[in-house]
């Protein structure tokens, strides 16, 4: 039986939509934070339960629920108060040696760092994650 179902909200608080692991093509997790002082506050998120500072521009991303597997993809930005202190942001690495840092399906790594290549606290972050 086929047919179309419209509706202008759906609402729930557990299971699969409370976090849009049922859609596809939609952003699973994001966060918006900055780090001030070596200390991490979270401004807004989705599905990120805690960002934890590890070094000087190191942090993990620790989802609220867990990814159904490692193929999802983070992106961000990162920005300071300098305009030295805008750059990229590096997922699955670390700053100190370059090494890559295997995603879990409940957390993965990323690093902020200087268009100089430093890595830095920035004033703010901000992480997508695509994936299934």
């Amino acid at each position: 039986m086929a047919g179309t179902l419209v509706a202008n909200t759906i609402n729930t608080d557990t299971g699969l939509f409370s976090t849009n692991n049922a859609y596809s093509g939609i952003a699973k997790a994001w966060v918006q934070f900055g780090d001030v002082g070596g200390t991490v506050s979270i401004n807004k998120s989705f599905n990120c339960s805690s960002i934890t500072r590890n070094a000087t521009g190191y942090f993990t991303f620790n989802f609220t629920t867990a990814m159904t597997d490692t193929g999802y993809a983070p992106s961000g930005s990162a920005g300071g108060t300098l305009a030295l202190n805008s750059g990229a942001v590096s997922v699955f690495q670390t700053p100190s040696t370059g090494v890559v840092v295997a995603p879990t399906t409940s957390a993965f790594v990323f690093t902020s760092y200087t268009t100089g290549g430093v890595p830095f606290d920035p004033t703010y972050v901000c992480i997508s994650v695509l994936g299934n």
